[in-house]
């Protein structure tokens, strides 16, 4: 199989200013999924996908392949991983049977993960495989709240039971996501019909999105 990862990594982050560049370690936060990209030996191309000039010399230093810089119209916040997948394939002439994303606001996914992510698509035969984590709480013990706060209505429907009794739920957690390719006369397409979870423990399952999660991050890999 021809596989190409791409790593989303614009410049414009609102929560956390320049969050794919932050360091831990003393490496920039989109340089853990460049390495772990490249250690899986699982891709023909590994690719950044990026808006700033800055950003793209910094991944190609980290070994990444960097073409071309994102346009504008897949560079605001209104655009979706998915806009920026699609890009990228259209600018490659070559054609391949996988793309696997991986956000860099996952630093603590690894090659392992990415292996054993291909593995599943294989033995099941697969379209996709996305990456799911177990949540912290069950959804069970959560509710809304009315304007007035009252918890009359959450108690009436309260499943009252202990956690070892209740089923386990699982998130999607935003690190691993592998979809197959078809290639049509006017479009490409991402295949999902035959889509099944890998699934990862909570601690490598952070997402990045602000400052407390980073310094979370950074607070795990740092003590290793």
């Amino acid at each position: 199989m021809n596989n190409i990862a791409i790593i989303p990594a614009r410049s414009g982050s609102k929560g956390l200013p320049d969050k794919n560049i932050r360091e831990i370690n003393g490496i920039p936060l989109m340089g853990y999924s460049i390495s772990a990209a490249i250690n899986s030996n699982m891709f023909s191309h590994v690719m950044v996908s990026t808006d700033s000039g800055i950003y793209a010399e910094m991944a190609k230093k980290l070994g990444a392949e960097v073409p071309f810089l994102r346009s504008a119209e897949t560079s605001g916040d209104g655009s979706s991983s998915w806009d920026v997948v699609k890009e990228v394939l259209g600018k490659y002439d070559e054609k391949f049977s996988t793309i696997c994303l991986l956000q860099p606001t996952s630093p603590l996914r690894t090659a392992g993960d990415i292996i054993e992510g291909y593995k599943e698509l294989e033995e099941k035969n697969a379209d996709a495989i996305t990456a799911v984590c177990q949540v912290d709480h069950s959804p069970l013990w959560t509710m809304t709240l009315d304007e007035d706060y009252s918890l009359s209505e959450f108690r009436k429907q309260l499943v009252d039971a202990p956690r070892q009794r209740l089923k386990t739920y699982y998130r999607i957690n935003g690190a691993l996501y592998i979809r197959k390719i078809e290639y049509l006369s006017n479009e490409i397409r991402l295949l999902d019909q035959k889509e099944y979870a890998y699934i990862m423990d909570r601690k490598r399952s952070i997402d990045i999105d602000d400052i407390e999660e980073f310094e979370y991050a950074k607070y795990i890999m740092e003590k290793g």
